[in-house]
């Protein structure tokens, strides 16, 4: 090899090792950029057995997570029970609906809650919140506060507007948030078809991973009885419920005989509930953004319910 080629291929060596060396030092380390590219992401899932009975004890190598179909990274899988138990519970009333022959019952609920329970009771008043008894673990004080409703001329012009503020109420707390929201869903301030108030309650109750379950009863006469737009708004409880990771209630189109079975069943979610954290890959927009999540097992007849989606920050 003549020194004439030997010359120009010192040259280009020397200038791709250059390169190589000032990437080197200038690229930031494998695990710095994995770790700032990757968010923990917490939320609750609740574990039941079929038709609301005691599951297994799942552990963390039990259960897999989708976020956006791609399997995420589970670094945390801890039962919301003793120490981890911590539960701020908002109990939100329709002002509007008939409650009286079940008021026992609901007086009852909150006083079998877990001792450590903080227990919140709120009517949702003609366009405003009522706040009959603020969040406290003495439950008996807080069952005496359950009382009967104002009737049809208090119903709420927009329950959700009520369960937006109660979000509110529920965001600085630590530990579990959950709401029971008893109404009919019916919205007369937006309407009942493609509600905004709606959406707006999932995307909240999702961004801070708040659980809202539902009971279904008839407020007053507003809806006419196996009405579409009764059919609607019943859907629309469903719909904040399930993108909340909650549990709808109702029997039917009609005020249930009796709230304790329901009730009853939302003690069982309430008791078999886990604290689950996973890394998922931040977003790239700057807002951040919503991704689907999947929560599964292969254990037979165990069902995990968990929220529709996830708000994962951006950079």
């Amino acid at each position: 090899m003549t020194a004439r080629i030997i010359k120009p291929i010192l040259l280009i060596s020397s200038t791709l090792l250059a390169f190589a060396l000032i990437a080197a030092y200038s690229a930031p380390p494998v695990e710095s950029q994995t770790a700032a590219s990757t968010v923990p992401i917490t939320t609750v899932a609740t574990v039941l057995g079929p038709n609301f009975t005691a599951p297994p004890v799942l552990g963390k190598d039990d259960v897999v997570v989708h976020v956006s179909g791609r399997v995420a990274d589970i670094t945390a899988w801890n039962q919301a029970q003793g120490d981890r138990g911590a539960l701020h519970l908002a109990i939100l009333i329709d002002d509007g609906a008939n409650v009286g022959p079940r008021l026992q019952e609901l007086r009852h609920f909150v006083q079998t809650q877990s001792p450590s329970a903080s227990v919140g009771v709120f009517y949702a008043s003609n366009g405003s919140t009522l706040t009959a008894a603020p969040f406290s673990t003495n439950h008996e004080m807080v069952a005496s506060k359950v009382r009967v409703t104002f009737g049809p001329t208090n119903a709420s012009t927009s329950v959700y507007l009520s369960l937006i503020d109660v979000i509110k109420k529920l965001e600085p707390m630590s530990g579990r948030r959950e709401i029971l929201l008893i109404s009919d869903g019916h919205d007369p301030l937006r309407g009942d078809l493609e509600d905004p108030d709606v959406d707006h309650v999932a995307s909240a109750a999702q961004k801070s991973g708040i659980v809202i379950h539902t009971l279904y009863t008839q407020v007053g006469r507003r809806l006419r009885p196996a009405s579409f737009r009764q059919s609607l708004a019943q859907g629309n409880l469903i719909k904040v419920s399930s993108a909340s990771g909650g549990q709808s209630f109702f029997q039917g189109l009609e005020t249930p005989v009796s709230y304790t079975p329901y009730l009853n069943q939302l003690d069982m979610v309430l008791h078999n509930q886990y604290f689950l954290t996973f890394n998922t890959a931040r977003s790239a927009k700057k807002k951040g953004q919503f991704r689907s999540l999947k929560v599964t097992t292969e254990q037979r007849n165990v069902a995990i319910t968990a929220q529709s989606d996830v708000f994962v920050p951006g950079q």
